[in-house]
């Protein structure tokens, strides 16, 4: 299935890069899953001069064309989940569980938007003068380009391309050039399913080799990007510049308020998935664990216990709970953060590079106690299986330290009091907050995204892409 090279896909056409990337195997680095087709910027201008071509037809096809289409993608992805669920194991290093659920909720997208492209309606307003009648229509924006990166590389172009091509819009998709297996078998199923030539357009490039044609051509209408806040702030400037719309989604630091009425029963598994489940290697990660101090003791033996217990392996082997990081940079990241946490006076647990395992990049899951929250490890995003504990007083003490950062994405609590669950759902500073469940893991019909640098512009997913994807037309008729 990843035999030769993979290629772009641009106007309809299967097309080679002016160089090529090796796709590594996180478990076990002697295997290369494909090499595939570097872009430039030549090629990058052509898959925005190819969308804009297709749009007109695009954006004024019967909404039950375009159900249809994205219908039968999404029901491809499902019906494939397996082999997709294998090739995005081996790529990116989740476990094969977690890269196969990814891959059905890739299909979910799909089909959820395709209902989207049906629902999707305006409104009729009275004006306040005689004979006038005013209609809000929603209208596509026009050519988007989708920035996607390498922790999730078929779920998060699935929740940028499904609700683009609902709602009339035509696609540039620049996923991640670590992962670049699963946005191609993405878009041969696209392909197969009848989707016109030019309408999406696959473009694996490194950013800096494109990044200024897709910020910068004028016939790219908005970008939506997920990855870090450094990107993102270089991508918004650039967009504003040249009056682009934006969304961006660029990280967190999630806290799990542990209260001293919290169920452990509850509170440690919840805790356990939040932390160190896929990796640690997601947004809405739990890496900052704020236990209050009659249960600090209890809450920390038992995490311990539990965190040793998991099972770090290659993400293919059933027995693996813990997969490897996705590449040599980020473990050398996660590593550099252990030191960081140990200089700044945390007793570390665990954390380290399996070294004696040289198949591939594999970490323990660790723990930073003793941690304060102005420490850099409790502040800034570390994107691996890494997680700090902080010792608080009381419910007021644990509201201000899970808000004291400057990422906003998603918070969770776990208690048994119905006052402890009200006051964080109404008083933490993140754009999803949880109650006995982790920080990670949302449903795909309702908005996500986040505050502060977590999230910039409208949210993604559910009913709440509408806003991203159209913009609106006030018509005004007399009627004489």
């Amino acid at each position: 299935m990843t035999d030769g090279l993979l290629l772009n896909y641009i106007d309809g056409d299967w097309v080679d890069g002016t160089s090529e990337i090796a796709n590594i195997n996180p478990s076990d680095l002697s295997e290369v899953v494909a090499h595939h087709a570097l872009a430039d910027i030549n090629q990058a201008n052509q898959a925005i001069e190819a969308a804009a071509a297709a749009l007109p037809n695009w954006k004024n096809s019967n909404p039950q064309t375009r159900f249809d289409i994205l219908d039968k993608i999404g029901r491809i992805i499902i019906s494939r989940q397996d082999e997709l669920g294998q090739i995005l194991a081996r790529e990116e290093g989740k476990t094969l569980a977690e890269a196969k659920g990814e891959a059905f909720r890739a299909g979910q997208f799909f089909q959820f938007y395709a209902a989207e492209a049906l629902r999707r309606t305006g409104e009729v307003n009275e004006s306040t003068r005689p004979n006038i009648d005013v209609e809000v229509l929603r209208e596509p924006i026009g050519v988007t380009v989708l920035i996607t990166p390498w922790n999730f590389p078929i779920a998060i172009p699935a929740w940028k391309i499904a609700p683009a091509l609902a709602h009339g819009n035509t696609v540039v998709l620049k996923p991640s050039e670590i992962t670049p297996a699963s946005a191609y078998y993405l878009t041969k199923i696209m392909e197969e399913a009848g989707l016109p030539a030019g309408v999406f357009n696959l473009l694996v490039a490194k950013g800096e080799d494109v990044g200024s044609a897709l910020v910068s051509h004028p016939a790219v209408a908005g970008i939506s990007f997920t990855g870090s806040v450094p990107t993102g702030r270089k991508i918004a400037q650039g967009a504003i510049q040249n009056m682009k719309k934006i969304q961006l989604e660029m990280g967190g630091k999630n806290p799990m308020v542990i209260m001293d009425d919290a169920n452990l029963d509850i509170a440690i598994p919840v805790t356990i998935n939040g932390a160190f489940y896929q990796t640690g290697q997601r947004c809405t990660a739990s890496s900052r664990v704020i236990v209050h101090e009659k249960i600090y003791d209890a809450f920390v033996e038992r995490f311990i216990a539990e965190m040793e217990s998991l099972s770090v392996g290659p993400a293919l082997d059933a027995a693996t709970q813990i997969g490897p990081v996705v590449s040599e940079t980020q473990l050398k990241s996660n590593l550099s953060y252990v030191e960081i946490a140990r200089d700044e006076g945390c007793e570390v647990i665990s954390g380290q590079h399996l070294a004696d395992s040289n198949t591939g990049y594999f970490q323990r899951p660790g723990v930073f106690l003793n941690a304060t929250n102005n420490m850099r490890s409790s502040r800034e995003e570390i994107f691996g299986p890494l997680a700090s504990i902080i010792k608080v007083g009381d419910f007021e003490e644990a509201i201000a330290t899970a808000n004291d950062t400057d990422f906003g994405l998603s918070s969770a609590i776990c208690t048994s009091s119905l006052y402890n669950a009200r006051e964080f759902k109404r008083r933490s500073e993140a754009g999803m907050a949880m109650v006995n469940l982790p920080t990670a893991g949302v449903d795909y019909h309702v908005p996500f995204g986040g505050r502060k640098n977590s999230s910039y512009g409208s949210r993604e997913q559910g009913r709440a892409a509408i806003d991203f994807y159209t913009t609106t037309k006030t018509t005004y008729s007399f009627s004489g």
